[in-house]
């Protein structure tokens, strides 16, 4: 997270949860994370992305088609 406050205020949201809000699949969230373009923490077997990581990252990702 970058430049995170408290950590115990981020909002965890699993794999499938930011691929439904990105309306993509959740390989392509998958390769996201992997790629780095997406920081993730690993907890156990599965990934968590934090919301604001999610925001950030379609933020950097608008681009001006006009």
């Amino acid at each position: 997270m970058a430049n995170s406050g408290d950590i115990s205020e981020a909002k965890f949201l699993t794999i499938a949860e930011v691929a439904s809000m990105m309306r993509v699949s959740k390989m392509t969230v998958y390769r996201l994370v992997h790629n780095g373009d997406l920081p993730a923490v690993r907890v156990g077997r599965s990934f968590r992305v934090t919301e604001r990581d999610v925001n950030a990252y379609l933020q950097r990702s608008f681009y001006d088609a006009g």
